[in-house]
């Protein structure tokens, strides 16, 4: 591809379209339309695969200051369809910096536009919520962009765990010097690069193995522990992984799973799956521990969420609404219901809208939080998860 003109163009499935300055690649790029709140970590957030699929706007105003580094990407390529922002930065600024943000988005053919709309389109999304939509430097008319997002595909039973899975396994060791405390099958449904280095460091081996492998393939590895990553797409297409994690669940072994692997956790276990009108994604969530009701502040990418028996749905949560939210009031405690491994309680919950954000077996060593304890990027309030899940190993044995 050669360098971008000053003409983009970004429409929405319900009409909207916005002009703008082309940056990146020449060319145009499908996907879902979201944003995220975060004020930093844009190269984090371009890497994440569970990005795959989407254009991503940013609600931070000036993006690309410190250029693009070989250390901070969470996986091989950026994985965001598109990319949207309102300033992009005309130099790089950090001794860090190997590349301009344009010239990453040019060189892996990531189309992008700057608008100084982002405000107005934030605002759009969370009234119609995340919609189809496309960016593109090469098509002037709004009326045939929107008649192709059209005809482009849904999120709703994306299967894109496949997409962005490791092609063969590999073991992340840990540090020279630090024991081996224990060793951990990862199952990669869009693995961050930060996941198995946070493990690594409290002296576990890591094995990372392929988003389709089996139950008996995971057991094969004789693990301490089976971990269940973040992940892009539909969790209710991604049946391969709810076996696999029965199959992990119904012989004992200790499991974490966070985001994409929390709601496959979710379906493992009875429970559905719903899509969120425009998602979680930023790194400024509050999200209360209901067994001891701390808060952490906490980083989110995902589009869907676990809901309760016969609650799903209900105004966009998946457990009921209380007094306090956002404030800091704990909400009532939530009883234990049944499912096929014992009973199971909401561990987490979102104070900003209730949605369902961890789940814990009492029966089986297993539990799950919807963000990303990685913090990768974002704050290190949940970083103590890897510990948590290195002491239900620690029993395990």
């Amino acid at each position: 591809m050669t360098t971008t003109g000053p003409h983009a163009l970004l429409v929405l499935e319900d009409g909207t379209t916005l002009r703008g300055t082309g940056f990146g690649a020449y060319g145009e790029a499908f996907g879902e339309m979201v944003f995220n709140t975060g004020m930093t970590g844009y190269q984090e957030t371009l890497t994440d695969p569970s990005y795959c699929g989407q254009i991503v706007a940013m609600t931070a105003p000036h993006i690309g200051n410190t250029g693009v580094n070989d250390e901070d990407p969470e996986s091989r390529r950026i994985w965001v369809s598109g990319y949207v922002v309102r300033e992009p930065s005309r130099i790089a600024s950090s001794w860090r910096a190997r590349r301009s943000l344009d010239a990453e988005l040019r060189a892996q053919d990531i189309p992008g536009i700057a608008v100084p709309g982002t405000r107005a389109l934030t605002m759009r999304i969370r009234e119609r919520g995340a919609m189809r939509a496309a960016v593109s430097t090469v098509e002037d008319s709004p009326q045939r962009l929107l008649e192709r997002v059209l005809a482009s595909p849904r999120m709703t039973g994306a299967d894109l765990a496949r997409v962005v899975t490791t092609p063969q396994p590999y073991t992340v060791s840990p540090p020279p010097g630090t024991k081996t405390r224990h060793r951990v099958t990862a199952v990669d449904l869009g693995i961050k690069t930060a996941t198995p280095r946070n493990m690594a460091e409290r002296g576990v081996e890591v094995q990372v193995l392929p988003a389709t492998v089996t139950a008996a393939e995971i057991l094969a590895t004789d693990p301490d522990g089976v971990f269940f990553s973040n992940g892009p797409g539909d969790p209710a297409a991604a049946g391969y992984a709810v076996a696999a994690m029965r199959g992990v669940l119904e012989a004992g072994r200790p499991v974490f799973g966070i985001c994409f692997g929390s709601q496959i956790l979710g379906l493992a276990i009875g429970l559905t799956t719903y899509k969120l009108r425009y998602g979680h994604r930023g790194v400024n969530q509050p999200v209360m521990d209901l067994a001891t009701g701390r808060v952490y502040i906490t980083s989110h990418n995902h589009g869907f969420a676990a809901a309760l028996p016969g609650q799903g749905g209900m105004g966009g949560r998946a457990v009921p609404p209380y007094a306090g939210g956002s404030r800091g009031v704990a909400p009532p405690g939530l009883a234990p219901f049944g499912t096929p491994f014992g009973e199971a309680v909401v561990s987490h919950v979102n104070l900003n809208d209730g949605v369902v954000e961890g789940i814990r077996l009492l029966d089986y060593p297993a539990f799950s939080v919807q963000y990303h304890p990685e913090a990768a990027p974002g704050p290190h309030d949940a970083v103590d998860h890897f510990d948590q899940f290195c002491a239900l190993m620690d029993g395990g044995k």
